[in-house]
């Protein structure tokens, strides 16, 4: 299903009742598989062009294009933000015309609306994940943390080391893909003694991760590499940019609403909602929309109330 919000689109893949697969593609960012005239700025390794005031990284440089000409780029990888606003987006040299990225594909539901497919199938439940980093499954939970290098999956729980090695390997998976989890990422499992079981836990990810991504063995400290190629940002690293990522989910909330409203939120909220989109949620709601700071709130405490 496609939900086309204020701030950004949500797409999910739905299987029996549960959210498998989600992806949030926010406004004004290009998304990868986007095709644009640039202009050349830099050559050699760090090759860059820039397009519509943006600048992308040309990992294969741009042969025979001299620094200034203009050139036709692919997106790759899309801006990331959160706690990479640093990193630019990456592109490759083509031959291909300008064009927009292959559209989402999925059926368009009304939004809003009064029954919610999106909720039932556990919305909520995904950003409070994406929040929090912390997911649970039966006899464990998984902790999910960022850093510069890659993302970091850390498995605990009671069951014994081979069950819960098992047990977490698979609910890491199903993550992955739930969150669009890409690049490096470490799986720290129990250690487990044995060719077999490590072997039967490296299958067990096999079996649920879609391809494309490759993968080390199980090490005999528990460790698992795996990558997959890097595309956009995943859901956790949308929720580190607190602020915009919040604020995006109350405008959701919002246009549940009918009439005058009020936004309450923590401050740096209330500085991330632009005025198009409150103008938007006022057409979506049928009244003005008036905006309230309150520190004392936490950033996914946000609420809309009648005015």
């Amino acid at each position: 299903m496609i939900e086309q919000g204020i701030g950004e689109t949500r797409a999910v893949l739905v299987d029996r009742g549960e959210i498998v697969e989600a992806r949030i593609q926010r406004e004004g960012v290009i998304p990868a598989g986007t095709v644009l005239a640039a202009r050349l700025v830099s050559t050699g390794r760090n090759a860059v062009a820039r397009a519509g005031g943006e600048d992308y990284l040309l990992p294969k440089g741009a042969p025979g294009v001299t620094e200034g000409a203009t050139l036709t780029i692919e997106v790759t990888r899309e801006v990331i933000g959160g706690g990479e606003p640093w990193k630019r987006p990456l592109a490759r040299v083509t031959e291909a015309a300008p064009a927009a990225a292959p559209a989402l594909a999925g059926s368009s539901i009304a939004f809003p609306a009064p029954r919610d497919p999106l909720e039932a199938a556990g919305w909520s439940d995904l950003l409070d994940e994406a929040r929090s980093g912390i997911i649970l499954f039966p006899g464990g939970e998984l902790r999910v943390a960022l850093t510069p290098a890659m993302t970091l999956i850390d498995v605990d729980g009671h069951l014994p080391p081979e069950q819960l090695a098992l047990a977490g390997a698979q609910s890491s998976a199903r993550a992955i893909r739930r969150h669009g989890i890409s690049g490096s990422i470490g799986i720290d499992l129990p250690t487990i003694s044995g060719k077999e079981a490590r072997q039967a836990v490296a299958a067990a990810v096999d079996a649920i991760l879609p391809q494309p991504f490759e993968r080390t063995a199980v090490n005999g400290f528990g460790f698992l590499q795996i990558v997959c190629p890097r595309r956009r940002a995943s859901l956790f690293e949308l929720a580190a940019d607190r602020a915009a990522f919040e604020a995006r989910a109350l405008l959701r909330r919002a246009a549940r609403e009918t009439g005058a409203i009020t936004l309450v939120a923590h401050p740096a909220v209330v500085a991330a909602l632009r005025p198009e989109w409150l103008a938007r949620l006022g057409g979506q709601v049928g009244g003005t929309v008036t905006l309230r700071g309150d520190a004392s709130l936490a950033m996914s405490a946000a609420y809309a109330q009648r005015s």
